[in-house]
């Protein structure tokens, strides 16, 4: 099928929650992406920060292909050998001892919410209240879409669940004032991917982890899109040198095999009982096989180092184009999670890259994002530079 055809049977049988999509992706490989049309891109978006190995990596199809003969599903009844040894190497590579496993960033946001209410109740303590960032993104649900600082979020939702404060992004006062004796947690995530790329000062988590500590409440890092070396660290975290209480991840966990994790210290833990939480399809065969070669090749290949190096190379790059071009404002984000806030549409660029054969996105109205393979090299990088360069001369 063609592009036009793919599109007639989505306008037909597809709820309308994604707009209109004119390009239609079959086939990718490393870096690149092609359409039914035949056209091939460069991608910079990664799938929004998912394909962080690149498209079909050999040693990710290579899981995925041995679990599918041998088993797919089993529920977690059973005890899941991938499951398990997914779950060992990411206690051995973060602060987490235990790890529960679902099939999005949204239920695992939605779990760490229950674990953080849970875990107070299971104390004799009245703290379920919520503290989040306006702007944040927490996931589509109705308890993440409450959780989320974006009121065109809620739009159209009410009554939202109850249980959630918002206060301003980067400002640990902001977040102090809003602690009453009911709240439990605060959630955020340590940089804002939906809310425009928004990065705190170098000092802020650390603040927000002794603010935690001195008002006896749970720290949670949203990683869904910062985790597995996005930011030129496994996890956000690490760039503060602090450890979180709670941290939720997914998008680059599995590559694009859809699986969720939440990760929390033996004593935030013990909030769970057995029955308490659950999921049919968390953390199957499948699933976890594939996240696990994704998680070993990231750390094996080195692919961190990468994202850090070609982060600042690209940063570097970016900063240069800014001098040149005045409807360029601001550069924001770490690693390889970067925006560029403009004066222009972001999706006028958006659409300008795509015709030159490259893929990225918007972060909100004005600013663009992108989210690069961690594979990426300097010639990626160039590639996306002079094409930027000459969109925004066009423009």
């Amino acid at each position: 099928m063609n592009t036009d055809e793919i599109g007639v049977l989505a306008d037909n049988y597809c709820m309308n929650v994604y707009g209109k999509r004119t390009t239609s992706i079959v086939r990718g490989e490393g870096l690149h992406v092609w359409d039914a049309d035949g056209r091939q891109y460069l991608d910079f978006f990664a799938g929004i920060a998912v394909a962080n190995l690149g498209h079909c990596h050999p040693k990710v199809t290579e899981a995925i292909c041995n679990q599918a003969k041998t088993l797919v599903h089993t529920s977690n009844l059973y005890l899941i050998e991938p499951q398990v040894k997914l779950a060992e190497i990411l206690a051995k590579n973060s602060f987490a001892d235990k790890w529960f496993f679902c099939n999005s960033g949204a239920e695992a946001n939605e779990g760490a919410i229950k674990l953080a209410r849970r875990y107070w109740h299971a104390k004799g303590e009245s703290k379920p209240v919520i503290v989040t960032a306006h702007k944040s993104f927490h996931g589509r649900t109705m308890t993440t879409i409450s959780a989320s600082g974006q009121p065109k979020l809620h739009d159209g939702f009410d009554p939202l669940m109850q249980g959630f404060k918002y206060a301003d992004f980067n400002s640990i006062d902001a977040l102090d004032e809003a602690i009453t004796p009911d709240v439990g947690a605060i959630l955020l995530e340590p940089v804002q991917g939906e809310g425009g790329l928004g990065t705190p000062d170098e000092t802020y988590l650390k603040a927000v982890r002794e603010l935690c500590d001195r008002k006896q409440i749970l720290m949670i890092l949203d990683e869904i899109q910062t985790g597995i070396g996005r930011t030129g660290k496994l996890f956000a975290y690490e760039h503060a040198d602090i450890t979180p209480d709670i941290i939720t991840l997914a998008k680059g966990m599995g590559n694009g095999v859809p699986i969720g994790a939440m990760g929390c210290t033996d004593e935030i833990a013990t909030g769970f009982a057995v029955g308490s939480h659950g999921s049919t399809f968390g953390g199957n065969p499948l699933c976890a096989a594939a996240a696990f070669a994704t998680v070993s090749t990231v750390l094996e290949e080195k692919l961190v180092a990468n994202a850090a190096e070609m982060g600042e190379y690209l940063n570097l790059e970016l900063q240069q184009l800014k001098q040149k071009h005045s409807c360029i404002t601001e550069i924001r984000g770490k690693g390889l999670m970067t925006g560029l806030a403009v004066t222009c549409p972001a999706m006028d660029v958006v659409v300008a890259l795509r015709e030159k054969g490259i893929l990225i996105g918007p972060a909100g109205p004005n600013v663009i994002r992108f989210l690069p393979p961690l594979t990426i090299r300097k010639q990626d990088v160039d590639t996306v530079i002079e094409a930027l360069d000459a969109s925004f001369g066009a423009l």
